[in-house]
């Protein structure tokens, strides 16, 4: 628009008002709109009170959350700041291990909890570490020591197989599980009351309370230690079965290898153990572990770990045990020889040690395969017959014991060799005629097998009969023995005197109490097989006694110098070297025409002695050939008797197929006897003793000889 005289008006802004003076209407009508729009507190009490009492819980409620974790903050980086270092947990034992090697240097045992040496996640076989993290964790490079997910899916599982929410499933990562291998940082003592087994139980034991204390102190671990820290802690300590601590303990135990060369096939098999050792042990059922072991490459193939055809190869090879694991834990020999070093250094061990002895496995293969064909093909079905071996060199090194039947390889049974003494019977006859022998007696002299009866102080009369209650007359001591008869072993007994045969027992080693009595010379007093047998390499090497030995030397792993050197061996000598060598050919007849013939070994020269006791409770067998003495006893643990068992049946059966395998690629070589050269001849009715060293013109001792020779028989 224009104003006048065509000029325009100018521009001029609107006026500005307050706030106050723009509002169309006065305060007290918007107050009574405002009234009418918002609802008021006093017309409405239930959503004030709630509204109320959740300002109050949220107020509270984020200061509890707030204090709670400053609380588990706190005690996360306590628990973090004590934790040691990585290298001061890898052994968790509070003892040590014993590893038992055998002549030839080859490990064939072990005892106590085994430690193979520290690993880590770093040097292990990939494989190894794939099919943990497979079979534990798969998360495990993800997480920060808990696994909410893992925990949520145990408690689902719990519930539905109708346990409680923290019974059966855990959904533990391997930080909580390394936590629990831990002891949650407490340290073992024996002076808790509690074993060392007890004190991992309580360990493990599922607790709400303890949940909470293993969640604390898994995020403290994976605060102080990276994520590899925490799997070699894990590798190192988790045990395996069979006393292997640990991965690379087990490797050994089972494969004979270092966890750095295992294969998928053996790296499965062993994560496998992890849920169950005791069950899943190969060497307690090898098929249910590579059914196992099966199932953890399936997860390693799912994971990515393993391609198809990986899988497939793993699969189609599956792990095989080493010849030590197979021979299991070693069994009787093993206890025996921890029993032969000290206690401290043995079963008390706080150090790992390992014993040199004398042990071979193929001789103790060979027993235990003899042992067991016998009792296959001979022995009835079901039979609670027990029977023993021993097997040693002619110096008392013992190359394998068979304690009995049925040994399952764990550590601690009876061990019928060493611990039960029993009557030897006639397998103690040999020390009779070793006395008369060592006198000066020829394998010829002549006694005669006919009624005999003594006056025995304190009980009477006494007349010791024949197994077959019959008399054959005049014999010579070579068939006395030969046919086991006991009326001319008493006879002799009773010529060259009780005390010289006890005497001669003892020093070859017998060192169960002997009864001086007439009866002795038919084996009544009990002895062990380990014993006899021991005294049977005394006449072996010529004469001299033996101490049964198994350690050669007690060294702790990786020093060279020995703690112990080896105790037994040869000692002191019994009987002359002659002596020994008669004795050894009258024993050569016992197998060749006399009650041992089915001892015979062929193409090879045997000698050797056949024992029944009384109601044939015991039987006996044992022999020798140039290189090697065993010794077979047979019975009942119970003591009853056996049924048409003798010394020279099953026993004698038992002990040739043992030392046909034991001397299997062994050239034959001769037996160390002597045969006879003449000796005590007959004249006029009386047997006259050959003279040693003795004068003809001493008139007592002529009329010694004479009464003896009434003795001896005519």
């Amino acid at each position: 628009m224009s104003g006048p005289n065509n000029k325009r008006p100018p521009l001029v802004a609107d006026k500005r008002t307050s706030a106050k003076k723009t509002k169309s209407r006065p305060a007290p009508a918007r107050r009574a709109k405002a009234r009418k729009t918002t609802p008021s507190r006093s017309r409405n009490p239930v959503v004030w009170f709630f509204r109320s009492i959740m300002r109050l819980i949220w107020g509270i409620g984020w200061r509890v959350t707030a204090l709670a974790t400053v609380a588990l903050v706190g005690a996360v980086l306590f628990y973090a700041a004590t934790l040691p270092p990585v290298s001061a947990l890898l052994d968790g034992r509070s003892k040590g291990s014993v590893t038992l090697l055998d002549r030839n240097g080859a490990v064939f045992a072990w005892r106590g909890e085994q430690f193979g040496g520290q690993i880590t996640a770093e040097n292990v076989s990939p494989f190894l570490k794939n099919a943990v993290i497979a079979t534990e964790d798969k998360r495990f490079y993800r997480h920060f020591g808990l696994s909410p997910r893992g925990i949520a899916s145990a408690v689902r599982i719990n519930l539905r197989e109708g346990r409680g929410p923290l019974q059966g499933h855990g959904g533990s990562t391997i930080t909580q599980q390394t936590a629990k291998l831990l002891c949650l940082g407490t340290e073992y003592s024996p002076d808790s009351g509690m074993t060392e087994a007890e004190f991992e139980r309580d360990c493990r034991r599922t607790t709400l309370t303890r949940k909470i204390k293993e969640a604390v102190y898994s995020m403290a671990m994976e605060v102080r230690y990276s994520k590899d820290d925490i799997l070699t802690i894990y590798l190192n300590r988790a045990y395996l079965g069979a006393g292997a601590r640990g991965f690379e303990a087990a490797a050994q135990r089972y494969f004979g290898i270092t966890a750095n060369e295992l294969l998928p096939s053996e790296a499965a098999m062993l994560a496998g153990l992890l849920v169950a050792p005791t069950r899943f042990a190969p060497t307690a059922n090898l098929q249910r572990s590579r059914d196992r072991a099966n199932l953890i490459i399936g997860l390693m193939e799912d994971q990515g770990y393993l391609s198809a055809d990986d899988a497939a190869i793993a699969r189609a090879n599956p792990a095989t045990l080493s010849a030590a694991a197979e021979a299991r834990a070693g069994g009787y020999y093993a206890d025996w020889v921890m029993d032969q070093g000290p206690g401290f250094l043995t079963e008390q061990t706080t150090e790992d040690v390992v014993i040199n002895s004398t042990f071979d496995q193929r001789i103790q293969t060979s027993a235990e395969e003899a042992l067991q064909f016998i009792f296959d093909t001979k022995v009835k079905p079901g039979s609670k017959a027990q029977a023993a071996i021993v097997v040693m060199s002619a110096d008392g090194a013992v190359r394998a014991m068979v304690g009995g039947r049925k040994f399952k390889g764990v550590a601690g049974q009876f061990n019928r060799a060493i611990q039960a003494k029993r009557q030897t019977g006639s397998a103690f006859k040999p020390f009779v005629y070793a006395a008369a022998l060592d006198l000066g007696y020829s394998p010829n002299a002549l006694v005669t097998d006919e009624p005999y009866c003594l006056d025995v102080p304190g009980s009477g009369e006494w007349c010791p009969k024949n197994y077959d209650n019959k008399f054959n007359g005049r014999m010579d001591l070579t068939q006395a023995l030969a046919q086991s008869r006991n009326i001319p072993a008493v006879k002799v007994l009773e010529r060259v005197g009780r005390e010289a045969v006890v005497k001669i027992a003892s020093d070859f080693g017998i060192e169960s109490d002997l009864a001086v009595g007439p009866a002795v010379a038919l084996g009544t007093s009990e002895a062990t097989l380990l014993e006899m047998t021991g005294a049977y390499a005394g006449i072996l090497n010529g004469g001299s006694s033996v101490e049964p030995y198994g350690l050669v030397s007690l060294k702790l792993k990786g020093d060279s110098e020995s703690l112990v050197e080896q105790e037994g061996g040869i000692g002191e000598r019994v009987i002359s070297t002659d002596a020994a060598r008669q004795l050894t050919y009258m024993m050569h007849q016992v197998v060749e025409r006399g009650t041992g013939r089915k001892g015979l070994l062929p193409g090879r020269q045997v000698a050797g002695k056949t024992g029944t006791t009384q109601a044939a409770r015991d039987a006996w067998f044992i022999g020798f050939t140039s290189d090697y003495v065993a010794g077979v006893w047979m019975g009942y643990d119970d003591n009853t008797p056996l049924t048409g068992v003798g010394g020279g049946g099953l026993p004698a059966e038992i002990w040739r197929e043992t030392m046909i395998r034991v001397h299997e690629g062994t050239p034959a070589r001769p037996l160390p006897m002597m045969e006879p050269k003449g000796g005590a001849q007959i004249a006029g009715g009386q047997t006259r003793q050959p003279q040693r060293n003795r004068s003809s013109d001493n008139a007592v001792e002529r009329v010694i000889l004479n009464v003896l020779n009434d003795l001896f028989g005519r």
